[in-house]
């Protein structure tokens, strides 16, 4: 995969990340993601959300170009790629990297998912995720509609 291929997965405002649960199975939910490093992606989310879980069991994840509904977009295909998760003061350059990106989206987000958890006790974004794109072959996109 060329640099340049990062950075156009860098410019999408979606991602279907797919991450698997210990029996294999993928999982995938749309995410915002935002350039971090090189040939590194990153985006944030709460320490308690099951993708953090099935990344702590298996770190293999593919991402592909989908709209906010996850619906992958026709004509692209998922990268693989590894997958850790980042918290306390590694935690800060993933947020300002995605913060940069999405601007006054991402402080809407953060400042409704701060009400939210005063309700329900969740957490929020406290934790990133930076995937490191692998150079190899990616799959075929597939579609179970």
């Amino acid at each position: 995969m060329s640099s340049d291929s990062v950075h156009s997965l860098a410019a999408e405002k979606y991602v279907s990340f797919v991450s698997f649960r210990r029996n294999g199975t993928p999982v995938a939910t749309p995410v915002w993601i935002a350039p971090y490093g090189h040939a590194e992606l990153c985006f944030t989310t709460g320490g308690d959300s099951a993708k953090i879980k099935r990344l702590a069991a298996d770190g293999r994840v593919t991402i592909q170009p989908c709209d906010m509904r996850g619906r992958l977009r026709p004509g692209t295909s998922s990268i693989e790629g590894r997958a850790h998760v980042v918290s306390g003061s590694d935690f800060a350059p993933v947020e300002a990297a995605v913060k940069r990106k999405y601007g006054m989206q991402y402080r809407l987000v953060v400042w409704s998912g701060s009400l939210r958890a005063l309700v329900s006790r969740k957490k929020t974004a406290d934790c990133g995720v930076i995937v490191n794109i692998s150079f190899g072959r990616p799959e075929a996109s597939s579609s179970d509609d």
